[in-house]
């Protein structure tokens, strides 16, 4: 028998993907009038920044033919934090070859991937703070395949999310869905891209314009906020969409598909390259208290900007905070 809130969410209507026409990839680009960086706290020259660009993007698409090769669906090996929270054999071997790939281009460089995090938030946030913690400038926090249940039953709503952060910092982020042949990507400070075309968020200006995507997390307590949140959204918005992969949601709100995407709790590697996509593409990234994103932050919201403040004071009405 289906829980309450498992048949809440069955009447959830995925959003159909098969329209969306792969392009061709094509090297990340810049105008004149982004010659210099407008961060002007991060000391890296526009060189550097493209040199970790391209390695980002050449380990996400070697990672993504993997997923590609085996976009049947895999076996579950084990799960994590819950039955829910899903493992397979296809996970390290994607992040293994991440990995190599930026620690051959990059030695000095530190390495953050999920799957050399033991379960549960507790962990996320302790590796996190380890490694942010060291004499290292530069990390990279990596999920090798984010919506890894997708991966399992063979949807095709799953990818690799790499990011690269300096002093703190995410300067670079590249988010490849290999089944659409779609790279994004971003330079902090340079604006967002996908397939070498510049992207921005979508124009929508209230609420009831908007299709804002969350989650369907296995943490009891996200779960909770998750039921508390849907139900104060749906009367008010477009539609919710819930694909099972942050990464996808967030490259979506980057390049207009959706509009604002939620969720009450996720890990760094979920987030930090999607984050910067969407600040770069001209959107808004912060906690569920309307602070500016860090990569300490689980609570999330991430939208076109204009719809920012509708969604939160929604989901904060009702407790979601």
């Amino acid at each position: 028998m289906l829980r309450p809130y498992s048949a809440l969410f069955l009447v959830i209507i995925l959003i159909s993907v098969s329209g969306f026409i792969p392009t061709t990839i094509r090297h990340h680009s810049f105008s004149a009038s982004t010659s210099k960086m407008r961060a002007s706290n991060i000391d890296l020259t526009e060189s550097e920044l493209k040199s970790i660009l391209s390695v980002a993007a050449s380990a996400a698409k070697k990672a993504g033919d993997i997923i590609v090769s085996h976009s049947g669906g895999a076996d579950v090996t084990k799960t994590k934090a819950n039955p829910r929270d899903l493992l397979t054999l296809i996970d390290p071997l994607c992040e293994e070859i991440i990995k190599e790939t930026v620690l051959s281009a990059f030695p000095t460089h530190d390495f953050l991937g999920e799957e050399d995090v033991p379960p549960g938030k507790e962990a996320s946030a302790a590796a996190l703070d380890a490694k942010l913690n060291t004499d290292k400038d530069f990390l990279w926090i990596v999920d090798p395949i984010d919506g890894t249940s997708n991966f399992v039953h063979g949807m095709p709503l799953c990818m690799p999310s790499v990011a690269c952060a300096y002093k703190g910092t995410v300067i670079v982020g590249v988010i490849y869905d290999p089944h659409r042949d779609e790279l994004f990507t971003a330079m902090k400070g340079y604006g967002a891209e996908m397939n070498g075309e510049s992207i921005s968020v979508g124009k929508q200006e209230g609420i009831s314009d908007a299709i804002v995507a969350m989650g369907s997390p296995p943490g009891e307590e996200s779960l909770k906020m998750s039921l508390v949140g849907i139900q104060a959204l749906m009367p008010k918005v477009r539609t919710i969409r819930m694909l099972g992969s942050a990464a996808l949601m967030l490259a979506w709100v980057a390049n207009g598909r959706l509009t604002c995407y939620w969720e009450y709790d996720l890990s760094s590697w979920d987030i930090a390259a999607g984050a910067l996509i969407v600040k770069e593409a001209g959107g808004r990234f912060t906690d569920l208290e309307d602070n500016d994103f860090d990569l300490k932050n689980r609570k999330i919201c991430a939208s076109n900007g204009l719809v920012h403040k509708e969604v939160l004071d929604t989901l904060n009405e009702v407790g979601v905070v």
